[in-house]
């Protein structure tokens, strides 16, 4: 059975942290003062703009207690990760959540964030919000549909998502939990504490700036793990700067995924609006969904 945290009512408190990469404080000013127009009071965490001199925002350990500080805090009603990179594999089997799993709250982001997803799913039965950070809010983006759906999502209204059809789609109807993310985590994250079994399940998956050999072999890694065998449903989000090699591959990224599930009883949608691009809907990993693919139209829907 899963739990789902107490959906955020006004005057809730977010935290901001970066559990990952660096990010500068101005790149998620637009961030905060949106949040506080909808009516939430900020915490801002030191990993935001630190004077960090390498790729992560601050070390392992001042990373690890931050998070485990807002985890921890009663106050905090979600926390939203200001970007991903990489990072949360280092950290995330040195995180206690026994008062996260007592008293759960809205952990929100994205690619990297896949770990934490993956883990506290596996884990703790705890559902939590896949979907925009701090920087899609900038360049008018604090407007748009996506980040919308991110202030829906965090009020508890129920996702229903509409997108185009994709000559590669297969048709059908399923429901099931909603789990995936990042296909570099998800291959990453085989055979540890943090892995998804997928039995029965929708599995969404997105990437950035992969070659496609390289998300090939990651495929490929999920395919003979069985993870592909018995799902519910497959939701294919976009795949950004996917590049190549002067030999060309030979197949694009769909194509190769058709390769794996074309033969597959169950219903697939290409191209859906989750990804490291504009298009990043907010997704509540854990919960229930329904997968309706068809010749005309292709929803995703609580």
């Amino acid at each position: 059975m899963i739990k789902s945290p107490p959906f955020l009512k006004k005057g809730d408190t977010i935290g901001i942290t970066c559990p990952a990469g660096y990010m500068t404080a101005a790149k998620a000013q637009v961030c905060i003062d949106t949040l506080q127009q909808w009516g939430y009071q900020v915490m801002v965490g030191k990993t935001l703009g630190s004077n960090s001199a390498n790729y992560f925002s601050a070390t392992d350990e001042d990373r690890r207690d931050e998070l485990q500080a807002m985890l921890d805090d009663p106050g905090i009603r979600a926390i939203l990760c200001g970007r991903g990179g990489y990072g949360v594999s280092r950290i995330i089997d040195q995180l206690s959540f026994t008062k996260f799993r007592k008293h759960p709250k809205w952990l929100v982001g994205f690619s990297d964030i896949t770990v934490l997803h993956s883990h506290i799913h596996t884990q703790f039965r705890i559902a939590t919000l896949h979907g925009p950070m701090a920087a899609a809010f900038n360049d008018g983006g604090a407007g748009d549909a996506c980040i919308l759906s991110l202030k829906q999502a965090l009020m508890g209204k129920k996702a229903n998502y509409t997108t185009a059809i994709h000559p590669l789609n297969q048709h059908g109807e399923a429901t099931g939990v909603l789990i995936g993310g990042n296909l570099t985590l998800l291959a990453h994250l085989c055979g540890t504490a943090s892995d998804i079994d997928t039995k029965k399940k929708i599995l969404f998956i997105e990437d950035i700036g992969e070659y496609l050999y390289s998300s090939d072999r990651m495929l490929h890694q999920l395919y003979r793990t069985g993870k592909f065998d018995q799902l519910a449903g497959l939701v294919v989000g976009g795949f950004t700067d996917t590049r190549d090699t002067d030999r060309p591959f030979g197949q694009t990224i769909y194509e190769a995924i058709h390769h794996l599930v074309g033969n597959k009883p169950y219903p697939v949608c290409y191209n859906f609006p989750v990804s490291h691009g504009k298009e990043n809907y907010a997704l509540k990993t854990g919960e229930i969904y329904t997968l309706q693919v068809g010749k005309k139209t292709v929803r995703l829907k609580q």
